[in-house]
Order: C-alpha cells, then structure tokens, then sequence
C-alpha cells in the first residue's frame, strides 16, 4: 500500500494538504533510509576519521526524519505547533546532512545520493510547513 493510498483512506477531516503531506511522507521515509544507508557506507569507508561529522549529521537526520514521518502521519487530535516544530527541525537536518554530504560527495557516491535525497526531502517538509503557516 502507498502513503498516499493510506492518507486517502483516513476517515475524518484532515487539515493538511493531503497531496502535500503525502509527498512530505514518502520524502521524509526516503530520506532516513538514504541516511542511514549513508553512514553505514561512511563506516565502510578506508578512511572513516574524515566522515565523523557526515557519520553524525546522517545519523541525526534519519532519526530526525522517522520521527516525523511518524508525528505528521497521525491526524487524530492534530496539533499544528506540534507539526510546523518538526517540520522546522526536519528542514534543519536535513540542510545539515545535506551540507555535510555534498562536502564528500565527488569522493563517495552514497554521499551525493544522500544528499539529494536530503534537499528532496527539506523541499517537501517546506511545502508542507507552508501549506500550514
């Protein structure tokens, strides 16, 4: 099943674009999964001493990401400061991961796809924070 097929499916009123958040769940998922598959190749790595910082900033925003495809994906009792936070910081990581990546990216490839998926991702959760501001 889609995400958009299971917001389609919610039976209440939600008060988000559905399109939108949609679009920002299926960026935030892919992105964590870019993350973490990014460290994970930082770590196997000759050189990891160098990817520290890129090693953190990848572990922080998938964390970060999951965390809010979880919160935005959940549309009983909505609470929009709640929302527009995480959005917030999910645009702040990712433009740090994205920042430390592109650092590394002409030297490792897992780097250049994280960091695409993570300008992806902070586009979508602007979208949708500005659907909601």
């Amino acid at each position: 099943m889609s995400v958009q097929e299971m917001i389609e499916s919610y039976p209440a009123q939600i008060n988000l674009d559905r399109n939108l958040l949609a679009d920002a769940v299926e960026a935030l998922l892919e992105c964590a999964q870019a993350c973490t598959a990014c460290a994970d190749a930082c770590l196997s790595e000759q050189e990891v001493d160098p990817l520290r910082k890129c090693i953190r900033t990848d572990l922080d925003c998938a964390d970060i990401c999951e965390t809010t495809a979880r919160v935005v994906s959940r549309h009983t009792a909505y609470d929009a400061v709640v929302t527009r936070a995480l959005l917030q910081t999910c645009i702040q990581a990712c433009t740090a991961c994205g920042d430390q990546c592109r650092h590394h990216a002409e030297m490792h490839e897992h780097c250049r796809i994280c960091s695409e998926a993570c300008q992806r991702c902070s586009d979508a959760c602007q979208s949708l924070l500005s659907s909601i501001n």
